[in-house]
């Protein structure tokens, strides 16, 4: 929200006070609270004027410090909070020149004396902080009540994050509001709102608030970044890193890391669509036909209209379409598949459930009592009261009892347009509430999937999301359309997110809206099978390859089972993903941030420590990316690419940029028809560029492999049945395994636990 009128005035209506000084420090443990008066206190009748803006520190972990700005402390506390983890810790310091608190390495310290001021500190350097009338309590004309925050950005130091957001990448300049809408990818609006944002300059901010937060990010003043809340208080942490892959690491350690999820998982989904016409007889058509063209297939998923219409969510297969559910779902399933189904926490009054929901007190209500509804999705749609415990264990009931007829998962849709008009079960305020409801709705779903099928083999396909939010994934993109510039516009959210602390995503390969041509469907397949998850759906039209042209199946053949083939290596960057809070997708800056080229870079990532992918936005296959320093390797053929430096190239329906890092070991499985598979076995791996001094831990699994070069000689230890390709390498000499040519170097079979290669140096 923008309070000023340039650079000298609030606009009308608009006012500000501001702390000025440091009247007293009271000390706690791990903890200190300064009262700041918004005038100077010359004598004892200052003492008697207001306001007072009270300013608390504490840290909840190593690293991490909050910040608390009160105005008036009667404010009655309202639910819900972020669940947050919390180790208090700290070293507090008071003396005539500054209140610090210490925690790890990052330091507040707010300054006694003079004009006021407040410093964020690691690294023997000075992060952030605020200025003179940075910090502000603020009244407005119609009631209004706000605190505000300004912290210094440098000329030099870039914003990211704030949630799955559709423009640009770095967030300078950019009015980001925190509030869930169902606006589709080509707008301001998200589907997935975080109130955190990391930069490149070390640090990263989280604002403790599950409602409404307004950013202004170098934008109303653009040397700052400001954000705002309405209340009469506000906490903030500032979390140091000093890497972006740092800052993400303790960011989730706060709000939580995303869960494990099984290895079917990342195998290709495909869906009937949303509104095209489907019985058993039509599912089956279209997993006969993958089968028949060899196209690997891990879950098909029932949208909407598995249920009657008018009648979402009963939870009921229309039985004019789907007679014998229970026995389809078996027929899928003796074929290897696993089902999703389609949900959402909206009933329609024409549901058996309204009724039923409305007398036990299950829906949300106005303030009058009566049930809250409107005919937007669904005729006389109310919302089920997710606060309300009981409410929570019927909802989930339903979907055991679909679990119970084979459902695997569900895709958990909406959860956005959530009123705020409205009454909950435990009292929340429904502004607070309005993000944070698809956190209880995602939870609901996913702790009971993680009830009935154990850990690690729970998976949704959500579309909303807050902070913390990330503790259940997928998470997809959302309604775009099919084009090429919706294609990019969902990179951009899917990196943005994975700068918010969500380590998996994924989005619908040729877009929702409309019928991709063939030319966008195969580009827009490439990028969907070397995403962390990968889905053909629709709006309209049906998503099976063979509709668009014969080469479209082709080129989903051979990028499916790619992916299938690199699950050893996706394994190990979903392992970074629940055991370190790192995205599997993840934007240049994150893996490279102190190159200054990788700044703004938003049409390419990293798929895990090793691999560059950069989609081809483009039918002719022109295009045109950025390669760090080092010599990397084009994946698909072996040729080497000089980095430092823009290339452009041409590609292909069936090529796509994909670059292996220097010094990368890449393991590949032998397995290309299915995910879930023994990923050690007959395993083989990739070895790029290796040099002297080169020492890589690949873990597939629980087998663990090491690749050690000294000089000329290079050792590979491991276990089982494994191979290693050279690649682009000559070698000598081979002990413990035998050596033969391959179209990208030099293939070596392991006959036992240990290799021992002999390099021949290049000329």
């Amino acid at each position: 929200m923008k309070f000023s009128d340039g650079y000298w005035m609030m606009r009308e209506g608009v006012h500000a006070v501001h702390p000025v000084e440091v009247l007293d420090v009271a000390e706690g443990p791990g903890s200190f609270s300064v009262q700041a008066p918004v005038q100077r206190i010359r004598h004892r009748g200052d003492l008697l004027k207001g306001p007072v803006v009270t300013v608390d520190c504490a840290s909840p972990m190593p690293d991490v410090i909050g910040v608390t700005i009160t105005h008036f402390a009667g404010e009655k506390r309202r639910g819900p909070e972020f669940e947050l983890a919390a180790e208090p810790t700290g070293e507090v310091r008071v003396d005539d020149e500054a209140a610090t608190l210490t925690s790890g390495a990052l330091t507040v310290r707010v300054r006694r004396g003079g004009e006021w001021g407040v410093d964020f500190l690691a690294g023997g350097r000075r992060l952030t902080g605020t200025a003179p009338k940075s910090t502000a309590v603020i009244d407005t004309d119609d009631g209004g009540h706000y605190v505000r925050e300004q912290l210094d950005l440098g000329v030099d130091h870039f914003v990211y994050g704030l949630g799955e957001r559709f423009g640009p990448l770095v967030k300078n300049g950019q009015s980001v509001d925190i509030w869930n809408a169902d606006g589709g990818t080509a707008s301001e609006q998200a589907y997935k709102n975080v109130p955190f944002f990391l930069t490149n300059a070390g640090y990263g901010v989280f604002v403790d608030h599950p409602g409404h937060v307004s950013f202004e990010v170098a934008s109303e003043a653009v040397a700052r970044t400001q954000f705002s809340v309405a209340g009469q208080s506000m906490r903030y942490f500032v979390i140091y890193g000093p890497s972006p892959r740092e800052i993400l690491r303790k960011y989730t350690a706060l709000t939580g890391r995303p869960a494990r999820l099984p290895d079917w998982s990342f195998g290709l989904w495909l869906s009937t669509s949303f509104t095209t016409d489907y019985d058993e007889a039509t599912v089956s058509s279209f997993i006969d036909g993958m089968a028949e063209r060899d196209l690997p297939l891990s879950v098909f998923h029932f949208d909407c209209f598995w249920m009657r219409e008018f009648q979402w969510c009963d939870f009921e297969w229309d039985p004019r379409v789907f007679p014998d559910p229970a026995g389809m779902l078996r027929r899928l399933k003796e074929r290897g598949l696993r089902i999703c189904v389609w949900i959402n926490p909206y009933i329609g009054q024409r549901s058996p459930l309204f009724a039923e929901g409305r007398a036990r007190g299950y829906l949300l209500t106005r303030p009058d009592g009566d049930v809250w509804q409107w005919d937007k999705w669904q005729p006389g749609l109310a919302v089920v009261d997710f606060t309300n415990p009981e409410a929570r264990e019927w909802y989930a009931a339903k979907l055991e009892a679909l679990m119970d007829m084979g459902v695997d998962c569900f895709k958990t849709d909406f959860g956005e347009r959530i009123p705020t008009d409205v009454v909950y079960h435990d009292g929340s305020d429904p502004e607070r509430a309005h993000n944070y409801y698809t956190y209880l709705y995602n939870q609901t779903v996913f702790e009971l999937l993680r009830k009935k099928r154990g850990e690690g083999e729970a998976v949704v396909f959500a579309r909303s999301a807050t902070a913390g939010g990330q503790r259940f994934p997928v998470h997809w993109g959302g309604d775009c359309e099919s084009t090429f510039e919706a294609m990019g516009e969902s990179l951009r959210g899917g990196l943005s997110l994975g700068l918010s602390g969500f380590g998996y995503w994924s989005h619908d390969i040729g877009g929702f809206e409309g019928t991709p041509d063939p030319a966008l469907f195969k580009r827009w397949i490439a990028f969907g099978m070397l995403s962390s998850h990968s889905r053909l759906h629709g709006s309209h039209s049906y998503r099976v390859p063979w509709l668009f042209d014969d080469e479209s199946v082709d080129v989903l053949r051979d990028f499916t089972k790619l992916k299938m083939r690199l699950m050893p290596y996706l394994s190990g960057a979903a392992r970074q993903a629940y055991g370190e809070g790192l995205p599997m997708m993840r934007a240049m800056v994150l893996e490279f941030p102190d190159d200054p080229a990788c700044t703004h870079l938003e049409r390419q990532y990293m798929l895990g420590d090793d691999l560059l992918v950069a989609p081809v936005f483009s039918a002719d296959g022109d295009i045109s990316y950025y390669v760090p320093d080092g010599v990397w390797t084009h994946y698909l053929t072996g040729e080497r690419v000089y980095g430092g430096r823009w290339v452009k190239e041409r590609h292909g329906f069936g090529s796509v940029p994909l670059l292996a890092r220097p010094g990368a070991v890449i393991p590949e499985g032998s397995v290309d028809d299915r995910p879930d598979y023994d990923h050690a076995d007959g395993v083989t791996l990739r070895v790029y560029e290796s040099f002297d001094g080169m020492n890589v831990l690949t873990q597939i699994d629980e087998t663990s492999f090491t690749t050690v070069r000294n000089g000329a000689t290079l050792r590979v230890t491991g276990a089982g049945a494994w191979n290693v390709l050279l690649v682009n390498a000559r070698v000598a000499g081979v002990d413990g395994g035998e050596a033969s040519a391959h179209p990208q170097g030099v293939l070596v079979k392991a006959a036992g636990g240990e290799l021992v290669i002999t390099l021949e140096e290049e000329n």
